[in-house]
């Protein structure tokens, strides 16, 4: 698989403006190994080779145990997550998979029982970034960038 195109480079400013998205998604109170399980379960859900990569490693820097990385594509079998995990997990679900029921009611309702106003749209932007990045690294081919011993 070869890279199509880089974003970056024909369209500079598109690519500032969405970065800019996603640094704003990212200054929130939430925790940063939540949001990286959220990147990592919309990356998965997805099949974005380069931000699994991405975030994976991301994740292992804030102390992510392997194990939850791991069984995070089987979270809700899974009993290694919290009930907030759980809540943020389905609501990253409900919204990459948005066509699969419009974000039901009761998914909303579990996240809203775990996370404050300011929270869920803190969330919801962080999972509407990293599908926006997913959808641009699929569509234009964006190689994970492997470690030496991964190739």
């Amino acid at each position: 698989m070869k890279q199509r195109l880089d974003p970056a480079k024909v369209s500079p400013d598109g690519y500032r403006a969405y970065a800019g998205f996603q640094i704003a998604s990212t200054k929130t109170e939430l925790e940063h190994s939540l949001i990286e399980l959220v990147k990592i379960r919309a990356s998965q859900i997805n099949g974005c080779a380069f931000c699994l990569n991405m975030h994976v490693k991301d994740a292992r820097k804030l102390g992510e145990r392997e194990e939850r990385m791991h069984l995070l594509n089987a979270w809700q079998e899974s009993p290694c997550y919290t009930d907030r995990e759980r809540a943020a997990l389905a609501w990253t679900e409900a919204v990459t998979l948005i066509t699969d029921g419009h974000a039901p009611d009761e998914i909303y309702d579990e996240a809203r029982r775990h996370f404050s106003e300011k929270e869920l749209v803190e969330l919801t932007y962080a999972i509407v970034a990293i599908n926006g990045w997913n959808r641009m690294a699929i569509a234009f081919r964006r190689e994970p960038i492997l470690d030496e011993a991964a190739r």
